[in-house]
C-alpha cells in the first residue's frame, strides 16, 4: 500500500483538494485538468498500468480498491472537502464507493452515472452532484449540429447560454434599439471582436457582423434566435 497522502484539509467553503476515484477517460480529463489548475489531486484506479501513467501528473496517485473503507481511510481520503467518483461501468464499485464518501461526511460528492437508474440510486445515497457525461455530451452536440450556434451550454430549469453570430436585424444597432429581449427572450451577456476577447455586453454596445456573442435565456429561444443568421 501506498503511503498515506497529505491532502489539505480546508473547511469552510475555501479551495481544498480533491480526490478522484475511476481514471478511466472521464476521471483522468478531469483530475488532469484540476492539476493544471493548480488544484491538489488525489486519484484512486485499481488498474497498475493507468496509475503508472499519471505518475508525475497528479499530486498523488495510487493503485487501491475505492470499495474497502480502511483502504480509503488509510490513504486519508475522509480528510478531503471535496471527491469524485469517476468510475465507469462497474456500478456495485461506483456505488459502494459512493456509500462509503457520503458515510465519511464530505462536503462535496460528484459521481458520474452512466444511466437514470444509476444516477437514482446515486441521489438517494445522497450524493450532491450526480453528472450525465455522455447524456450530456450528446445533448450538446445535438444542439450543434442541428443549429447555426457555435457553442452550447444548458442549466437546469431549461436554461442554456449559446455563442453564436449576430443575426443581421440586430447588426450596427446598440442593444438598447435593438429590444432582443423584448423580440426574442435572450439576453445579450458577452461580446467579442475579431482578434479580441469576450467583454460584457452593456444597453450601448452596437454589435457589429464580425462581431461574436454569447446570448442567455430559456433553451428553445436561445436556439430560435442562433437560427436567424
Amino acid at each position: 500500500m501506498a503511503r498515506k497522502p497529505s491532502p489539505k484539509k480546508r473547511r469552510g467553503g475555501t479551495e481544498g483538494s480533491v480526490v478522484v476515484i475511476g481514471l478511466g477517460r472521464f476521471g483522468r480529463a478531469l483530475a488532469l485538468e484540476l492539476a493544471d489548475e493548480d488544484t491538489e489531486v488525489l486519484g484512486i484506479d485499481e488498474n497498475t498500468e493507468v496509475v503508472q501513467a499519471l505518475s508525475g501528473s497528479l499530486t498523488h496517485v495510487v493503485r487501491a480498491d475505492s470499495t474497502k473503507e480502511d483502504v480509503l481511510r488509510q490513504l486519508g481520503v475522509h480528510e478531503f472537502d471535496r471527491a469524485v467518483v469517476a468510475i465507469g461501468s462497474d456500478l456495485e464499485a461506483s456505488i459502494l464507493t459512493a456509500s462509503l464518501l457520503i458515510s465519511f461526511g464530505i462536503d462535496n460528492v460528484w459521481a458520474k452515472a452512466i444511466s437514470e437508474a444509476h444516477g437514482r440510486i446515486l441521489t438517494q445515497l445522497g450524493v450532491h452532484h450526480v453528472v450525465y457525461p455522455e447524456h450530456d455530451m450528446g445533448q450538446r452536440v445535438a444542439h450543434l449540429v442541428r443549429g447555426r450556434m457555435l457553442d452550447y451550454i444548458e442549466f437546469e430549469d431549461d436554461f442554456a447560454m449559446v455563442k453564436t453570430k449576430p443575426p443581421a436585424d440586430i447588426i450596427a444597432l446598440p442593444l438598447s434599439n435593438s429590444a432582443v429581449r423584448t423580440r426574442y427572450g435572450i439576453t445579450v451577456v458577452a461580446i467579442k471582436r475579431p482578434g479580441e476577447g469576450f467583454t460584457y455586453a452593456t444597453a450601448d454596445t452596437v454589435v457589429e457582423a464580425d462581431d461574436t456573442i454569447i446570448v442567455a435565456g430559456r433553451t428553445r429561444a436561445t436556439e430560435r434566435f442562433s437560427e436567424l443568421q
